[in-house]
C-alpha cells in the first residue's frame, strides 16, 4: 500500500492542502485513494508514536491502525496530513537544533508501516518569515526561549531534509517552496493524491483565491475561460500576472516585529534559504516541485 504523509512544515499552507484534498474525496476514492478526515488519525498516530518510545512496533500495529483509519474502506493509497507529525511548534528548536526530531519521527513512520511504500511531502518557507510565524503559533512569550540557543547559521532546511532522507532512504520525499504554492497548487494536489496529471480536480485555485481580491479572481477566471491556456507553463504565467496585479498586500506581505530580528538578519536568512533550495534540488531521492 502507498502511505503518504504530508508533514508540514508548520506555518505553510494552514490546512488548505488537506481541505482541498477532502473536496476531491469522491474522485480520489473511485481510484482507490483514501483521504481520511484528520479526526480519524491525528490523535491515534500521535498516541501510537508516543507509546512506542523508540521501540519496534508490535507486528499487528499497522493493521490495527489501518482498520481504525480506513474503517474497512478499500484503498491502495492513503494520504495523511498534519504539520505536527514531526513535532509541535514549541519543539521546532531543541538542543540548539532546527527540527531535531525530523529524522526520528520519519523513521517511526517507516517502522509502523514497514512493508508499505512510504511517501513524504513537505513545504518549506523562507526562514526570515517562518521563524516569526512559528513563534506566534506557540505558547511562548519569550523569543530567545523559543529559539533555544539555536545559532542563525544552523537554521537550514537542507539539514532537516538530509536527516529525513537519511532516516528513511527508501521513502520518496517531495519538497516545494511555500512562496511558489499558489502557482503549483493544482499540481501539488495531484502529486500528493497520486492521480493522473490530467485528472480534473476541485479547488485547483483555492490558494490563489485566498491571496487575491474578489475582483481580481473573477477577472482571472473570466480570462482563462475566454483564453484557455495551451500549456501548464502558460497558465502559470497568466496566474502570476494576475496575482502581481490583484494580490492583497496583507496576504503576501508580512511585518516582523521581534527583538533582534533586523533587516540584516532577514536578508541573511533569506540568502540561506535560497542557497538551501539549490542544495535540496541536488539531493538524490528528493523531488522539488517548482513553477
Amino acid at each position: 500500500m502507498q502511505i503518504v504523509f504530508h508533514i508540514g512544515a508548520h506555518c505553510t499552507d494552514d490546512e488548505r492542502l488537506l481541505k482541498t484534498l477532502l473536496k476531491n474525496n469522491e474522485v480520489f476514492a473511485a481510484e482507490g485513494i483514501a483521504v481520511p478526515g484528520p479526526g480519524k488519525y491525528r490523535n491515534l498516530l500521535r498516541d501510537t508514536m508516543q507509546n512506542l518510545k523508540g521501540q519496534v512496533p508490535a507486528p499487528n500495529t499497522r493493521d490495527i491502525l489501518l482498520d481504525a483509519i480506513l474503517d474497512d474502506a478499500p484503498a491502495e493509497r492513503m494520504v495523511l496530513s498534519n504539520s505536527n507529525f514531526i513535532c509541535i511548534p514549541g519543539r521546532i528548536f531543541r538542543d540548539s537544533q532546527f527540527y531535531p526530531q525530523a529524522g526520528q519521527r520519519a523513521q517511526t513512520f517507516a517502522s509502523i508501516f514497514p512493508d508499505d511504500q512510504l511517501e513524504l511531502f513537505m513545504g518549506l518557507r523562507n526562514l526570515a518569515t517562518f521563524v516569526p510565524a512559528a513563534f506566534r503559533a506557540t505558547k511562548h512569550d519569550d523569543f530567545p526561549t523559543f529559539l533555544n540557543n539555536t545559532p542563525m547559521e544552523e537554521l537550514r532546511w537542507s539539514n532537516v531534509v538530509a536527516r529525513i532522507k537519511e532516516a528513511v532512504p527508501n521513502a520518496s520525499l517531495t519538497i516545494w517552496c511555500n512562496e511558489d504554492t499558489p502557482l503549483i497548487w493544482a499540481q501539488l494536489v495531484r502529486e500528493i493524491s497520486g492521480v493522473d496529471p490530467l485528472t480534473k480536480i476541485t479547488g485547483g485555485f483555492d490558494l490563489m483565491s485566498a491571496i487575491m481580491s474578489n475582483e481580481g479572481m473573477q477577472r482571472f477566471l473570466s480570462y482563462i475561460k475566454s483564453h484557455p491556456p495551451q500549456s501548464e507553463n502558460q497558465k502559470r504565467r497568466i496566474m502570476a500576472a494576475f496575482m502581481d496585479k490583484y494580490a492583497i498586500d496583507d496576504e503576501v506581505e508580512e511585518e516582523v516585529d521581534l527583538p533582534g530580528w533586523t533587516d540584516e538578519v532577514m536578508d541573511f536568512l533569506t540568502e540561506i534559504y535560497e542557497e538551501d533550495i539549490d542544495i535540496i534540488q541536488s539531493m538524490p531521492g528528493v523531488t522539488v516541485i517548482t513553477p
